[in-house]
C-alpha cells in the first residue's frame, strides 16, 4: 500500500495547502486507514533518553509515518494554586500560543502555521501538560517555537483578556446547568477544603483578579527541570532527541516551587440532594479507593471491571439497565489522584425512579462485597483488560507519547507494558474478593440531583 501526504515542501506548492492544514488532512487520511487495516500495537520498544543536561525522557522511534509527538508533563498543577486565584493554570494553558520571546501573537503562529505543528497544553489538577505533533522535516522550526513557549511565555493584555472573557462567559453560561452545580457541590462534599474542591476552571470573581504577574509567578514555580516528565515518539534517533530536549528544556530551574498538598480521604457516609426541576435524575456514589502503587491495586480494578467498569458486560448494566430498563448507562470507575483515590459510580435514571434505581445499585454492590465474582467473570475481565489496553493506549502516536508520560508520573517503570499481563493474570479470585470487602463495606457517599421524588433529602 503506497500512501502519499503533502507534507513536503514541493507538493505543499503544487497543493496549495497550508502546512497545518496539510497535517490535518494527512493525518485524517492515515487514522482512517489504519483504523482499518492495521492492527493496534502489541508491544513498543522504550528507549530512556538523558540529555547532556539532564533532561530525561522516554522515546518510541517510529518511522512509518514522518511525524514527530511529544507529550510533557509538570507534576504540580491546579492545586498548586493559591486560594482566590482559581483558574490560574486553565488560563495560562491558553495564552502559550499567543506569543512568546520576541514574538507576540500574530507573529508566533504565523510561524507556527508554517512549521505544520500543532501545539496544545492543559491543566490537571496535580499537573500540566504540554503536547506538540510536527513533521519531521520542521523539526529544527517546531521544537524552536515549542522552546520559546516553555521558556518565555509573554502573557501580553490583549490575550490576556481575550482568553479571560471567553473563559468567564463559559462560566457564566453554565451557572444555571445542573451538572455544573452538581460537580461543585460533589466535589465540596467529598473533599471538603482540600485544594481538590476547589473549581480549577475558576469563577468569574477569581478570574477577574488573575494579571499578567499572577501567571509568570505561576509559571516560574511549575516550570522546571525537577518535576518533569517526557515522552517521544516518532521519527527521531536518541542523540538528535537529545539536543532537543536541551533546546526546549535545558534552561529552566532545576527545581519548582511547590507548595505541599496533603492527602485527603473522601467523605463518606452522607447524602447530598440537590433540587432541580428536570425530567432526569442524577445519581453518584463514592466508596473508599485504591491508590496505584498499592500492591492489590489489579485485584480491585479487576473487581471493578466486573461491577461497572465492564460496560455492557458489568453486573451494574445488567442490572439497572438491561433487566430494569432504569437508566440508559451506568458505570464505576476506581479515580485515582495524587492525594486521593476513590471508587466511584455514576448513572442518570427517570426522576421518579431514582430510589428504586439507587436500591438496585446499594443491592449489587453489596452482592459484590459480599461474595466478589464468579470464576468466569474474573476470567472475562482479565481477558478484557489485557485486550483493551492496546487500543486504548498505543493505537497512535500521540496516544503512545502520552502513555509514556502516565508511566513516569505514576512510577510503574519502563518496563510496565512488558510486565502488565503476568501482573494480571497473576490475580486470584481471592484476592479480587478480598479487594471487594476492603472497598465496598464502607457506607458510600451518595449524590441525586434533580426532583426530590422518592428519596430522602437532606440539606
Amino acid at each position: 500500500m503506497t500512501i502519499v501526504c503533502p507534507l513536503e515542501k514541493p507538493m505543499l506548492a503544487k497543493t496549495g495547502l497550508r502546512p497545518a492544514m496539510a497535517l490535518a488532512a494527512c493525518l485524517a487520511l492515515l487514522i482512517s486507514i489504519f483504523t482499518v487495516v492495521a492492527p493496534a500495537r502489541a508491544a513498543v520498544e522504550i528507549q530512556k533518553v538523558v540529555s547532556d543536561k539532564g533532561i530525561t525522557a522516554w522515546l518510541v522511534e517510529d518511522y512509518s509515518v514522518p511525524l514527530i509527538s511529544i507529550r510533557f508533563a509538570f507534576e504540580g498543577g491546579s492545586t498548586q494554586e493559591p486560594a482566590g486565584k482559581e483558574g490560574l493554570g486553565q488560563l495560562m494553558s491558553g495564552l502559550f500560543d499567543e506569543g512568546a520571546g520576541d514574538l507576540e501573537r500574530k507573529a508566533f503562529q504565523d510561524r507556527l502555521d508554517a512549521s505544520g505543528a500543532e501545539m496544545s497544553f492543559n491543566s490537571g489538577a496535580d499537573a500540566f501538560y504540554g503536547s506538540m505533533r510536527m513533521l519531521a522535516e520542521e523539526r529544527a522550526a517546531a521544537f524552536e517555537l515549542l522552546a520559546l513557549a516553555v521558556n518565555t511565555p509573554r502573557f501580553d493584555d490583549e490575550p490576556l483578556q481575550r482568553i479571560r472573557a471567553q473563559s468567564t462567559a463559559r462560566l457564566k453560561a453554565r451557572e444555571r446547568d445542573p451538572e455544573t452545580r452538581a460537580d461543585i457541590a460533589w466535589t465540596s462534599a467529598i473533599y471538603g477544603g482540600h485544594p481538590y474542591a476547589r473549581r480549577s476552571e475558576g469563577t468569574p470573581e477569581t478570574l477577574a483578579g488573575l494579571s499578567a504577574d499572577d501567571l509568570t509567578v505561576f509559571h516560574r514555580r511549575l516550570f522546571a527541570r525537577g518535576n518533569l516528565v517526557v515522552g517521544v515518539v516518532g521519527a527521531i534517533d536518541a542523540e538528535t532527541l537529545k539536543g532537543e530536549l536541551d533546546r526546549v528544556f535545558g534552561a529552566l530551574p532545576a527545581a519548582p516551587q511547590l507548595a505541599p498538598v496533603k492527602q485527603v480521604e473522601p467523605k463518606l457516609n452522607q447524602r447530598i440532594a440537590l433540587d432541580f426541576d428536570v425530567p432526569q435524575a442524577s445519581l453518584r456514589l463514592a466508596y473508599p479507593g485504591m491508590a496505584r502503587d498499592d500492591p492489590e491495586f489489579f485485584a480491585a480494578y479487576l473487581m471493578n471491571h466486573v461491577l461497572g467498569g465492564g460496560t455492557f458486560s458489568s453486573r451494574l448494566f445488567t442490572e439497572v439497565r438491561e433487566k430494569r430498563g432504569l437508566a440508559y448507562g451506568i458505570g464505576s470507575g476506581i479515580v485515582n489522584r495524587d492525594y486521593s483515590s476513590a471508587l466511584m459510580i455514576g448513572t442518570s435514571t427517570r426522576a421518579d425512579r431514582a430510589a428504586e434505581t439507587l436500591a438496585v445499585i446499594r443491592a449489587v454492590v453489596e452482592e459484590m462485597a459480599e461474595n466478589g465474582p464468579t470464576e468466569q467473570e474474573l476470567a472475562d475481565a482479565k481477558a478484557y483488560v489485557k485486550g483493551a489496553y492496546a487500543i486504548g493506549n498505543l493505537d497512535t502516536s500521540m496516544a503512545i507519547a502520552r502513555t509514556l508520560v502516565d508511566l513516569q508520573v505514576e512510577d510503574l517503570g519502563i518496563d510496565y507494558i512488558e510486565r502488565r499481563e503476568a501482573l494480571i493474570d497473576a490475580v486470584s479470585l481471592a484476592e479480587v474478593k478480598k479487594a471487594a470487602k476492603r472497598l465496598l463495606l464502607a457506607e458510600p457517599a451518595v449524590m441525586i440531583v434533580g426532583p426530590a421524588v422518592g428519596v430522602d433529602k437532606e440539606d
